[in-house]
Parts: structure tokens; sequence; C-alpha cells
């Protein structure tokens, strides 16, 4: 089979496409019933985030009449699109190595933004002064929860580049490397200089999904959706799939990134395995973040992203650079 052909059976089949829309969506569904115990409610029944899809599938698509008619389509259809791919390119150690051996990281880090992307061309393409307004407060999050990640990331890389290189200066952005490397000499979770990465990687989950205290851009009691306001329909249905892809990518890479560990030689072992992690790392960072706290005005979730997650994550990278 030929390179290309493989890499869009990953991207249509697994760890993408299909595995990643079901798991998510199960995801989805578990997050919303927890948090509903959480505060004392009966909640959703787990399929709910299929029922949804299906009802908004059978709605009419509205376009407003002001609107930027090709980028108000295209913009859910670009948000998808970018999951898709970059669902592709988690691994799922002791199952599936990745769908490129070089750089993979850095490919992850621009693909993980173009929701965001996607959510800020929708809402200004929409004409709405909800959307213009949900636009201009994703676009200032999304700046801020970036600057962390991208020093978490860095963190990682300098620190496996830096062990395989036999202590000489380097980074390894391959995630397949850095995966293997951490089941030879164990997750960097457990590493101290990584701990405060990992702690910044934990507070970066809230923010670019968009889940409270960080859901600002969309506050429904204050802007009514923001960018989501006029859409409906199949429209809105991609832009929540969207989501929910999203949610098992962040997962599955913090997964990759601090505890890739295997505990059998049995592939579907290592493939629940690497579901609980996932859906420990959620019910820690997202749910119970969001069951217990309010939402942050835009200034406060601006000051705080380039604080307290920028400088753990830096913390990090000094530590790397001092061991």
């Amino acid at each position: 089979m030929s390179d290309t052909l493989l890499a869009i059976v990953h991207m249509c089949l697994f760890p993408g496409g299909a595995f990643a829309l079901l798991v998510a969506m199960f995801f989805k569904g578990l997050d919303r019933r927890v948090e509903a115990r959480l505060q004392r409610r009966v909640g959703p029944p787990l399929v709910q985030p299929w029922l949804d899809i299906a009802k908004l599938l059978t709605k009419e698509t509205l376009i407003p009449k002001t609107a930027c008619r090709s980028a108000f389509l295209m913009a859910p259809v670009f948000g998808f699109t970018g999951m898709a791919v970059c669902a592709a390119f988690i691994p799922v150690p002791g199952v599936y190595a990745g769908l490129f051996n070089m750089g993979d990281l850095l490919v992850l880090f621009y693909l993980l933004p173009i929701p965001a992307m996607a959510l800020m061309l929708g809402g200004s393409a929409s004409s709405s002064p909800f959307g213009a307004v949900g636009f201009s407060r994703e676009m200032l999050l999304m700046l801020a929860y970036e600057t962390p990640l991208l020093m978490i990331l860095l963190s990682v890389a300098m620190l496996v580049g830096k062990a395989l290189n036999g202590g000489a200066w380097g980074a390894e952005f391959s995630l397949l490397r850095i995966v293997a490397w951490q089941q030879e000499a164990g997750s960097l979770g457990f590493n101290p200089a990584m701990l405060p990465a990992l702690l910044a990687y934990l507070i970066f989950l809230p923010g670019t999904m968009g889940v409270a205290p960080f859901d600002i851009p969309e506050a429904e009691t204050e802007i009514i959706e923001g960018p989501l306001l006029e859409y409906g329909g199949p429209l809105l249905a991609l832009f929540q799939i969207t989501s929910a892809l999203k949610t098992f990518v962040v997962l599955g890479l913090g997964v990759a990134l601090f505890f890739p560990g295997t505990i059998s030689d049995l592939w579907p072992v290592n493939l629940l395995w690497f579901l609980l992690k996932c859906l420990a790392l959620m019910l820690l960072s997202l749910t119970l973040v969001k069951s217990a706290t309010g939402r942050f005005r835009i200034d406060q979730a601006f000051r705080f992203y380039v604080t307290v997650p920028t400088g753990l994550a830096l913390l990090s990278l000094v530590l790397v650079w001092v061991l």
C-alpha cells in the first residue's frame, strides 16, 4: 500500500475519521453526564451528542442576506478538514505509531488552531455584531493559549532531543521517537523537570476547547453563542463534530507527550489503556474545571494565560536547560 493511500486510510478510519469521531462523541456524552451529576442534575443520555447531530442534519441551512456566502459556508468545512487531518497524526502507543516520522509535532502545532480560525472566519462572515465580538474574543484568547503550548512542545522536544543526542543540544519533533523514547526511559509526566509543563498543558486544555471558565467567545448569556449565532442545520452540526474531534486530538496529544506507556503486548489492551488515559485527562482538566467555575472576562483570561501556564511552561524549559 502506498504512503498516500495509507495516510488516507488513517485519516478516514483509524486513528482519525470514524474511530476518532466515535470516541470523541462518546467522550462528549460522558462529559455532559458527569458534569450534570457533579451539579446534582440527572443529565442527558450518553447518546445525546449523536441525537443533537442527527436533529441538526434534518434542519434547513439558512444564510443571512448580508453574510459573505462563500466564507460562511466554507468556515465549518475548513475547521472539520483540519481536525480530520490532525487526528491522523495522534499516535496510539502499542497500536499505531503515527502518520509521519519527522516534524509531526510542528505540524500539529500549526493544525490545532484551525477550529478557532474557522470560528473566527464564520463569525466575521455572518455580518452579526455578536459574531464580530466573538471573533475578537476568540482571536485574543487563541493568541494567549498558543504561547504556552509552543513552550510545552519545545520543552518535550528539547528534553528528548538531548537524551537521544547523548546530552548534546538538540530538539526531537517526531512524535514516534518521543513516544518510543518514553517507553524505554519512562513517561515524561513523572519527570520532575516536566511537571510544570504537564500542569501548563492541563490548563491549556479548557482554553483551546472553549469550555468554562474560558468559554468567552461563545458566551450564551452575553453574546448568544457569538460566532455560531447565525449557524444552524448541517453547518452547525459540522462545527459540533469539529469540536468533538478536537477533544480527541488534544487529549490524545497530551497522552502521547506525557503518558504514552503501554501495559501489554496485545493491541486491544493497549488501545483500551490509551482511551482510559484520555478519559482521565478529560475528567480532570475539562469536566471538573467547568463544573466548578464561572466564566472569566476576556481580559482576565488573557492575563491568566500569559502569566500562569506560560510561566509554568517557561519553568520547564529552564529546567531542561539546567538539568
